[in-house]
């Protein structure tokens, strides 16, 4: 392919990620890879390229844009190269006079009131960076030294101490290493919310919303002792869990949710759970860096329907804990109204529960709980909570 036609190329994927955003349909990455399934004569470096060019654009522009033609146009004026490649044969179709780019900017104009405090604009440009490829250490079965010398340039996490930092386009296929269980990929902050929830010993432990089981799998390699259920009304991304658990030699339940009738499903743990890890839906604010696309998903319409199922999964779970027990909310999160200000409507509804401090010591106090950004503490962006029922 010619520049030209990587550029149009990444034209015509990028107006199939503003539709797919708009409609909450599949994300950038999987529309590239569907995009040159049927374009064989696209070598790895045209790839390659094409796709770099599309998350280039992507990060360039916080809202939705109207087409990929606009977010190109955008990133051209931080690349101009790319004006000259308009018009060329097989590129597209020539600048018509006064045609708009798409705005450029970091956080959408709406979002900015809804951001933490901490998360000031010296912070914006870190939320977009390409992030690290972390690995979380299986200590139940390894230590974090031998596995550092399993991979080339590894370097220990720096507040983690079951991580390891790989190179951003390191290749972990077929590593026997990630085979065998003994590491699993998980960001630096995910494993400090895991951390958040020790000591466990021989805890009754729920992850309520465990999606594919990454904390669940951190929390077994910690506390192998622990009886952990994973929860989730996902099927797909459950059914992940049992076969990486066995990998990882962890004993780790799982069970399939129904909404709206996850009460009666669980109500053989009303009261009875040691720890309930509330990992819940969330904006996804605190990983742009690793999905910038998700800002052009996200509206005020969205943004309510998940802070409104946080609070309901806040309520269920606190129901489930035994008195002493504990709550550890955690959310991906840069956004006031899913962290700190959802952990104070919960206490102004259950004058039963106050808040522990974290067992972590990293990120920043925010309200009653703490935030991890990726400017400040260089993991995704979390806020996390511990609460305990009294």
């Amino acid at each position: 392919m010619t520049p030209a036609a990587r550029l149009q190329a990444a034209i015509e994927i990028l107006d199939e990620v503003i539709v797919s955003a708009r409609d909450d349909g599949p994300p950038a990455d999987t529309i590239v890879t569907r995009y040159f399934k049927t374009r064989r004569y696209a070598g790895s470096k045209d790839r390659r390229a094409v796709r770099e060019l599309v998350f280039r654009a992507i990060r360039t522009v916080a809202e939705r844009p109207p087409s990929g033609r606009s977010a190109v146009l955008a990133l051209a004026k931080f690349e101009p190269a790319l004006l000259d490649l308009f018009g060329e044969p097989r590129g597209p179709e020539p600048i018509a006079d006064g045609e708009p780019a798409a705005p450029h900017g970091e956080v959408p104009g709406w979002l900015v009131p809804e951001l933490s405090p901490h998360v000031t604009s010296s912070e914006w440009p870190a939320l977009l960076e390409r992030a690290p490829l972390d690995l979380r250490v299986n200590v139940a079965r390894t230590s974090r030294d031998a596995a550092l010398t399993e991979f080339e340039a590894a370097q220990p996490t720096r507040l983690s101490p079951w991580g390891v930092r790989l190179a951003i386009d390191s290749r972990l296929d077929d590593h026997p290493a990630v085979e065998s269980g003994l590491v699993e990929v998980q960001d630096e902050g995910s494993q400090l919310i895991a951390l958040a929830c020790l000591p466990l010993d021989e805890s009754k432990v729920l992850d309520l919303c465990a999606g594919a089981g990454g904390k669940s799998l951190a929390l077994a390699a910690a506390a192998p002792s622990a009886r952990i259920l994973a929860t989730d009304s996902n099927r797909s991304r459950l059914s992940k869990l049992p076969p990486r658990a066995e990998r990882a030699g962890a004993a780790i339940d799982t069970r399939l949710l129904n909404p709206p009738n996850e009460r009666a499903e669980l109500a053989d743990l009303q009261g009875e759970a040691d720890l309930v890890l509330v990992d819940a839906p969330c904006s996804g604010s605190g990983t742009w860096r690793r999905s910038p696309e998700g800002r052009w998903r996200l509206t005020p319409e969205r943004l309510d329907r998940v802070v409104e199922l946080q609070a309901r999964l806040l309520d269920m779970a606190a129901e489930l804990v035994r008195p002493g027990g504990r709550i550890v909310y955690a959310v991906c999160s840069l956004l006031s109204r899913e962290g700190a200000g959802q952990i104070d409507c919960f206490l102004s509804r259950h004058s039963s529960w106050i808040v522990e401090e974290t067992a972590i010591a990293a990120g920043r106090l925010d309200g009653v709980g703490r935030i991890l950004t990726p400017g400040h503490d260089g993991t995704d962006g979390f806020f996390v909570a511990r609460l305990v029922r009294i």
